[in-house]
Order: structure tokens, then sequence, then C-alpha cells
């Protein structure tokens, strides 16, 4: 399955006026949403969230979403991955969040935390018995503002996907991570290529110019 990304939106500015107990960059934000072409383009189309376009993306270079595959949504709230999975017909997607996740027809959700024994346990149930073929993580913790706090909350995140994917992930499975360029980074890299025959990073360009997430695609599990 592969679905180019086309904007069809007029780039035409629109300006947030300073309302009373606005912050700054509450502002700013708000703004840079307005003006966000993929934010325009995902609501044309019917995506919940810009997002949608960075999977589009990572799977036109990498053709990552097969027929038949059992697939895990890491971190999917408010879903729009999911959104993109379906549309390659997978056997089984199960996606899993912190926050609640407005159901879709055809996935399966669950609310928690992938490294709780419970959701793994309903992981395993969903399965009966099978493992997974694809993982895709868009899990960013909660930013701090705090560069180097920011980099290993991230670089943890990847890690504990690292280890769940041990004992879920089928041999020659593909795993997506996003992950921020810093500290731990080239040993996170190193350690993957340790695990998996290809390993490439990505950033697609419906990612934002100043943000410094990355993709990384890991395929065929030794």
């Amino acid at each position: 399955m592969n679905k180019k990304v086309k904007l069809t939106v007029r780039n035409q500015f629109t300006r947030v006026k300073t309302a009373r107990g606005r912050k700054l960059s509450s502002k700013n934000w708000l703004q840079r949403q307005l003006n966000d072409p993929y934010v325009k383009q995902s609501k044309i189309d019917g995506y919940r969230s810009r997002a949608a376009y960075k999977l589009m993306e990572i799977n036109n270079k990498f053709n990552i979403l097969q027929k038949d595959l059992n697939v895990l949504d890491l971190g999917s709230a408010p879903g729009s991955w999911s959104q993109i999975i379906l549309e390659s017909d997978p056997s089984t997607l199960i996606a899993i969040d912190l926050l609640k996740m407005e159901a879709i027809s055809g996935v399966e959700f669950i609310q928690g935390d992938f490294l709780e024994s419970e959701v793994q346990g309903e992981i395993s149930k969903i399965l009966n018995g099978q493992k997974v073929d694809l993982i895709l993580s868009d899990i960013a913790p909660n930013t701090t503002g705090h560069k180097d706090t920011d980099q290993l909350r991230i670089v943890a995140v990847a890690e504990s996907i690292f280890e769940f994917q041990k004992s879920v992930l089928s041999r020659e499975g593909t795993m997506v991570i996003k992950i921020f360029q810093g500290v731990g980074f080239p040993e996170y890299i190193k350690e993957l290529k340790q695990a998996f025959k290809k390993v490439n990073t990505y950033k697609p360009d419906a990612s934002r110019s100043g943000s410094p997430e990355i993709y990384i695609i890991a395929s065929g599990k030794k």
C-alpha cells in the first residue's frame, strides 16, 4: 500500500489575535496549527491528525505496511496512524495508549501502558498465541523544555520498546520508532543493528522543520 501525500490546501496565512489570559506560547501554537498545511489537509482527508502523513511518507519510502500483518500501534491516540494502517488491510491491529482514543472499526484498542503485565496479557489474548509482524511507535514523552532531560526520556521509551519487542515481535519483523538525535542515540542505533538486519533513519517532510524527531526503521529481526 503506497499512498502519496497530496497537499491541496491553499497557503493562506491566518494571524491569531492576542486574547486576555492567553499565553504567548499558546498563541504561537494556535497560529502554527491554523497555518500548518498538514493540519488543514488532515481535515480534508478525514484523518485525526497531521501525523497520518508521517506514516504515509515512511511507508512510501520503506514499504512497511503489507496485507494480513499483525500490527501494534503504540502511542496511538488520537488514531491517525491506525487509520493509515487499516488501509493496508492488516490481519490484526492493536492500538495502545495511556490516553483514551475514540473507537475505530477494525482496531482493538487498549488503554494503558504497554509495559504493564495486564496490558501485555490483553495483547497476548487478542493475538491468540501469534507474534506481531510490525510494531509502530509515535510515542513522545511530555517535554520539559530542558533538551537533555527530554532526550533522556525519549531514549528511555525507545529502550523500553526494544526490550518489549524481544517477546512479541516475530522473526523478520519490523519496528518503526520515533526518537530524537542526541545523547544515547548512537548507542541505540548500534543496539538495533545487532538485533535487526537493516536499520534506517528517516525524517518525513510532514515532521515540522524545527522538531528534533526522527524515525528509526529496523527491519528483519534476527
